[in-house]
Formats: C-alpha cells, structure tokens, sequence
C-alpha cells in the first residue's frame, strides 16, 4: 500500500496466549468444602453411634447402609477435586500475571482504530484480505474527518500506514488522537472488510484484575487483545 510518509513494516517476533478464565469464588467454595466436609464427618460420627445401638432383633438395612456410604465417598471425592481445581486456577492466575508484567516497557500491536499522532506521525496497521483498493478516512477525536485518501493494496496483513498530520487541504493537524476508517473493493468490486490495528508502549499493568489490564497508549487492553510484539532496536 502506498501510505502518505512511506513507512515500512516492523518486525513481528513474538505473539501471545489466549486469555484464561477467572475464578472469583476460591473463598466460597472452601468455606463450602469446610462445611460439606463437616457434615461428612457428623455423617460418620452418626452412622458409628447407630451401628453400635441398634436393635439387634431390627438391624440396619445393608443395602441402604451401603448406599448411603457411597453417596458420601463420591462427596468426598469432589470435594477433593474441586481443591486440586481452586489450586490449578491460582497457578493459572500466577503464570498470567508473570507474562504480563514482562510485557511492560514493550512496544505491542493491538486490535484498535484510534491512534496517537506523535511529532506529526501516526501508524496504524491494516489486514488486507485480497488485494484491494481502499478507502482511507481519519477523522479527529471529536469526530471531524480530517484526511481521506484512495490507495491500492495487495493482500496481507499488518501492512503500516502512516499519516504525517496533513488534512487533504495542507492544514497540518495538532498531534492527538485520530481514528482510522478504512473500507475496500476488490478487482471484482465487491466490498472486502478491512480491520485495523494499532501499536503503542506497555506503560503498566493492573494486576487487580482478572485477567490482568496492560496500559497501552492510555487505553486497556487484555493479554487475549496483544497480537503481537514488536521488535525494537537497542
């Protein structure tokens, strides 16, 4: 695609992991198993002192003396998993964070229409399907369209376009945020669906949530939201 400075595409060298599901209720369910794990032993407790003081002309039904301890086991039993689970969730959720927190101080490529211009430049990277000609609109943080542009652009993805500030009209626009539109027709003119992507620095990462918030660009954004990282040089 020809792009109005000419920039060229950065290296991608890394991607990310998908996001994992979080758990909020470790708490509950060991107050739960406390409980449940409580009446199992008043259970047993119970079922001893009855052992002992039955009518010996009326014993204990066998079948249903049987059952009720396999009913019990199998409590037992789940509650023993739901343990191992809570304790895989807290590893999930440590391994999570760590990978987070390497993040910071890295420069990523998110999925994103809205850009900061920077010394009169600004990058946004678009996934082309088929080759197209495309349609380029940016308009300002309140909505004033303040470039359009037709370009034509082979297949691909990740394909930088970089604005330099100039509306249509030569008036060089202040740096902030702008948003990207970009819609296109391929040979056969039929429309081709167009996502943009934006890039920007890890600043921080909150790691009271769950799933962990990086900030990137002033913006938050999920581990499952990274695309890519993208390589600088030292």
């Amino acid at each position: 695609m020809t792009t109005t400075t000419g920039a060229t595409a950065p290296a991608v060298v890394s991607g990310t992991t998908d996001l994992p599901k979080s758990s909020s209720s470790n708490s509950l369910s060991s107050t739960t198993g406390s409980t449940l794990a409580g009446n199992f032993q008043t259970f047993l407790t119970l079922l001893t002192t009855q052992l002992q003081n039955q009518n010996p002309l009326d014993p204990l039904d066998t079948n249903q003396f049987t059952q009720q301890l396999v009913q019990f086991a199998g409590v037992e039993q789940q509650l023993k998993t739901n343990d191992s689970l809570s304790q895989l969730v807290t590893l999930q959720q440590t391994t999570q964070a760590t990978q987070a927190l390497g993040f910071v101080g890295k420069t990523a490529l998110v999925d994103g229409s809205t850009a900061t211009m920077k010394s009169s430049s600004a990058t946004w990277h678009l996934n082309v399907p088929t080759d197209s000609t495309v349609d380029i609109t940016i308009a300002n943080a309140s909505g004033q369209t303040v470039f359009t542009g037709k370009y034509t652009a082979a297949a691909g993805t990740d394909i930088p376009f970089t604005w330099n500030g100039q509306g249509n009209d030569g008036t060089q626009w202040p740096d902030g945020k702008y948003t990207i539109s970009a819609t296109g027709k391929d040979v056969a003119n039929n429309n081709v669906g167009i996502a943009a992507q934006v890039q920007g620095t890890v600043s921080s990462v909150d790691l009271t949530q769950s799933p962990p918030l990086l900030t990137i660009d002033g913006a938050s954004y999920t581990l499952s939201q990274v695309k890519s990282i993208i390589a600088t040089s030292n």
